[in-house]
């Protein structure tokens, strides 16, 4: 027990304040002990150690330093104020340091203000004196790639052996060129050590791709509507198609559009994308084409009589093909008339379409006039709901009879008429083909 006692006390006067008694303000009232700081670094020392770090710092010159009860003084020339938030940051973490104190004055004059700017400058045309040899081996690797590139597009013989047409063969041959030269472009910049900018370059080009497929839908639709078209051959030189409303005779295809004439001899140019998406009818990839019209005759009439004539008719014709026939059949019983079709075929290498029909319908109907086969007009008949009392002053006079004329005689149908195939549209489109020197993916080399 005694010793535990013993062992206290010492602890207690180990605790105790070795220095006098603090006056006391009142009496009765205890001060706080006075707190000491030990082992904190000198002023010399705080200002020998910022000194040295301001001096490695490139960018720092002539910045006075002074230190007085941990309080810092900074004074000098910077050249902007976040240099100066800068250097009173750095002072502030100093171990030892209570407050920083600036004066510094920020630079105004031009040539301070160009010296950073200057000094980097400089330090670049040294790293790029150093990185002149690497980066001239890396343009002749791209300029290498880009040549073997070339050759490797212009030997595109070989897409066109394996069935492409001459616009995808083309496209194929670009495509080839500029793997070959992007593989050239990576091992350059792998070469230079920028990998990290082939992330930036692809982030960059898709940006790009997006803008520049916004900007110029159309045209790279035509584009491909052109390649399809161009591998697919729906038509030729010299066919005659119809798109949509548009109905012409083919004289080229270009990689954004068609060129078509129309009957009247002008050039109609249709985008490519509307050809690849509209319906479309090609009138020449088969020879055999039928022609077909509607006659009305009289419901009173024999009708296989006037069929059984309409074929005979139509059967002697120059340019009706005997295989198929034609045929004659009753389309429609109207009110006053009964509609009957008339169809035939004909090929269209050796007559014209709208002549062997003109010709058709004349013939027809000669032959129906030599056999009294009525085709009467329209007739309507009007009822009164109540008969109206006229007098005699509002029956008006009959007008004077006139001599009829003497009616002619119905001519007997001929079958010496013209109904060749027509070659003025052709003939001009080889003229125009033979002439221009627009671009012509249907043309065979």
């Amino acid at each position: 027990m005694l010793k535990r006692l013993a062992i206290a006390a010492m602890a207690v006067l180990v605790w105790l304040p070795t220095g006098p008694a603090p006056a006391l303000a009142q009496e009765g009232v205890e001060t706080a002990p006075e707190i000491r700081v030990t082992d904190t670094p000198s002023d010399t020392a705080i200002r020998e150690r910022l000194e040295a770090v301001l001096a490695a710092i490139d960018s720092v010159e002539d910045i006075q330093v002074s230190v007085d009860q941990g309080v810092v003084t900074l004074a000098g020339d910077v050249t902007n104020a976040r240099s100066a938030r800068e250097l009173m940051d750095i002072a502030s973490r100093v171990e030892g340091v209570i407050h920083v104190q600036s004066r510094l004055i920020e630079e105004t004059d031009v040539a301070a203000r160009l010296r950073p700017a200057t000094r980097k400058f400089q330090e670049m045309g040294a790293s790029a004196l150093q990185m002149l040899p690497v980066a001239l081996v890396a343009l002749l690797i791209i300029a290498a790639f880009w040549f073997l590139g070339q050759w490797a597009g212009s030997r595109g013989a070989w897409l066109r052996r394996i069935g492409l047409s001459e616009l995808a063969s083309n496209l194929g041959k670009r495509i080839v060129r500029m793997i070959i030269t992007g593989l050239g472009v990576l091992i350059a910049l792998e070469i230079l050590d920028a990998t990290a900018l082939v992330g930036a370059m692809l982030g960059v080009a898709g940006v790009a791709g997006i803008a520049v497929g916004f900007a110029f839908r159309n045209i790279v639709e035509n584009y491909l509507a052109g390649v399809l078209l161009s591998a697919r051959n729906p038509f030729d030189v010299g066919d005659i198609i119809e798109v949509g409303a548009f109905i012409g005779t083919v004289v080229r295809l270009t990689s954004r559009d068609t060129v078509l004439m129309t009957r009247d001899g002008n050039h109609l140019r249709i985008p490519n994308s509307m050809i690849i998406t509209s319906a479309m009818t090609n009138f020449t990839r088969n020879p055999l084409r039928r022609l077909e019209f509607s006659v009305g005759v009289s419901v009173d009439l024999d009708l296989q009589q006037a069929r059984k004539l309409g074929i005979e008719t139509l059967g002697a014709m120059t340019g009706i093909l005997p295989d198929p026939g034609p045929q004659v059949l009753v389309a429609e019983l109207g009110d006053s008339t009964v509609q009957l079709r008339f169809l035939a075929w004909i090929n269209q290498h050796d007559s014209d379409f709208l002549k062997a029909r003109s010709e058709a319908i004349r013939q027809v109907k000669a032959a129906f006039d030599s056999a009294g086969i009525e085709m009467p007009e329209p007739i309507y008949r009007i009822h009164l709901r109540s008969p109206i009392a006229l007098t005699q002053s509002d029956v008006p006079a009959p007008a004077p009879s006139l001599p009829l004329p003497d009616r002619a005689a119905p001519a007997p149908p001929t079958s010496a008429d013209d109904v060749a195939a027509d070659y003025t549209i052709d003939r001009q489109v080889a003229e125009d083909l033979r002439s221009s020197d627009e671009e012509n993916l249907l043309q065979k080399t």
